[in-house]
């Protein structure tokens, strides 16, 4: 697929900015960052002066793509970043400077594995059944010590610190900033608490199309680790980096609407739940795909330290284990909270912010077409009596089985693009067998003495 072929559609939010040096002109920016997102979620970026950004928009800054984590090698051609103008963010903390999240370019046609490509083509899927999806995310995240060995907040101790108010005005510095940014960029945002670990945090801003949340979950995590920083702190997205403590997910609000953006596919009042059979067929695509999408939403080794912790200090590890969807019940892998819309809380902080949405609309999008049922629906709590529930799968117990999961589900890996499939599970595959190769402490620990 060649990239002039990739036009913008009225599916994909439009931003009033569509010429990036008449945004540095209007608003005193000097550099921009050149951003793109390989596949295992590292940012790259190039800094260009703005007086070079209409050639850059034209022909993209180049990478050497062997550099980040893509399947490419030293041989291939330069690959070139086109900065995408409707996603344009005036960094708030350093205004001189500007984000722009970029198209990956080879040789005039796009990186098909690169990650905002995927989910772009799948956009333009859902677009051919006349959906527009919309979500939501609650990245949970730790604020540590500049090492990031520790909490970085010597107070913050409580068994049960959810919520704590004392413990989040400690950080109100770092918090609040972030926040004020998220306002003054019209994000929306609404509300901000201490969570269930000592020194864990979440942050939620409004509901979006999908791309623009992808785009703005990536730069959030931009922009939290760089104010982190700026107070001589350290943020960390890791999926679980204390033992025994809750670990951070990155829980994603669904809800699908007809391409204008006015009518919510998914509510029905006279449906269970206020799910439509629309709805109900895209959380069965979820409930279907499930094990596979683990590889994505939870694509690190230590995600599954998360998803199949014992239980926490704090009483629950408020992650899923099992293939399981429920009304307002937080035990689950899905709830549906209120009519038209449903919470999945499979993924966790390390999801890849482009990544995570793709997966979403590539399962979501095949249970439609095929009309696929999301099972029956349970109501108990599953940290209490899952045991109960005798036909459900369990998640993945580790990275090797939810990329093994998902290499063997056909379906989502034609969905999600052959060539980024062959290519992500090559890359984690390697990734997993350099764990297996490292040689941990624990090993000499348990193992000195036989």
């Amino acid at each position: 697929m060649v990239f002039q072929d990739l036009h913008r559609g009225p599916w994909e939010a439009q931003a009033q900015v569509h010429d990036l040096a008449e945004f540095a002109r209007a608003n005193g920016v000097k550099y921009f960052m050149i951003s793109y997102t390989d596949l295992f979620g590292g940012q790259r970026a190039k800094l260009v002066p703005a007086q070079a950004i209409s050639d850059m928009a034209v022909e993209g800054a180049g990478f050497a793509g062997f550099a980040t984590w893509l399947d490419l090698t030293p041989a291939h051609a330069d690959l070139m970043a086109i900065p995408d103008p409707s996603s344009v963010i005036q960094l708030p903390w350093k205004p001189e400077v500007a984000w722009v999240a970029a198209t990956a370019t080879m040789e005039g046609a796009l990186v098909e594995q690169a990650p905002r490509n995927v989910l772009r083509r799948l956009i333009h899927e859902a677009a051919k059944e006349g959906l527009r999806v919309k979500t939501g995310v609650e990245p949970e995240f730790f604020i540590l010590t500049a090492d990031g060995k520790q909490c970085s907040d010597p107070l913050d101790t409580a068994v049960k610190p959810c919520y704590d108010q004392q413990a989040v005005m400690r950080r109100y510095d770092v918090i609040a900033e972030v926040c004020d940014y998220m306002l003054s960029l019209g994000w929306e945002a609404y509300q901000n608490d201490h969570e269930d670990a000592i020194g864990q945090f979440e942050m939620n801003w409004k509901y979006d199309d999908v791309l623009r949340t992808a785009d703005k979950h990536s730069f959030f995590k931009f922009m939290m680790k760089s104010i982190a920083e700026k107070h001589g702190l350290r943020a960390t997205f890791m999926p679980k980096p204390f033992q025994g403590l809750t670990g951070s997910g990155c829980h994603a609000h669904i809800s699908v609407w007809d391409l204008d953006g006015r009518k919510n596919a998914f509510a029905d009042d006279g449906k269970e739940l206020g799910l439509s059979d629309q709805g109900r067929h895209f959380l069965g695509g979820i409930m279907k795909h499930a094990s596979a999408l683990a590889a994505i939403t939870n694509p690190t080794v230590n995600s599954y330290k998360r998803i199949n912790a014992p239980r926490t200090t704090s009483g629950a590890t408020w992650a899923p284990n099992t293939v399981t969807w429920t009304g307002n019940n937080r035990t689950h892998m899905v709830r549906v909270p209120g009519p038209g819309r449903f919470e999945l809380r499979l993924p966790d902080g390390a999801a890849n912010p482009y990544l995570m949405q793709a997966v979403i609309l590539a399962a979501g999008l095949d249970g439609v077409r095929t009309k696929a049922d999301p099972g029956p629906r349970h109501d108990i709590d599953m940290y209490a009596h899952g045991y109960k529930v005798k036909n459900a799968p369990k998640l993945p117990l580790n990275l090797l089985d939810a990329l093994r999961a998902y290499e063997k589900d056909k379906t989502l890996c034609s969905m999600m693009g052959e060539e980024f499939s062959k290519a992500y599970v090559k890359l984690k595959t390697d990734e997993w067998n350099a764990y297996c190769a490292h040689f941990s402490e624990w090993e000499r620990q348990n193992t000195i003495d036989i």
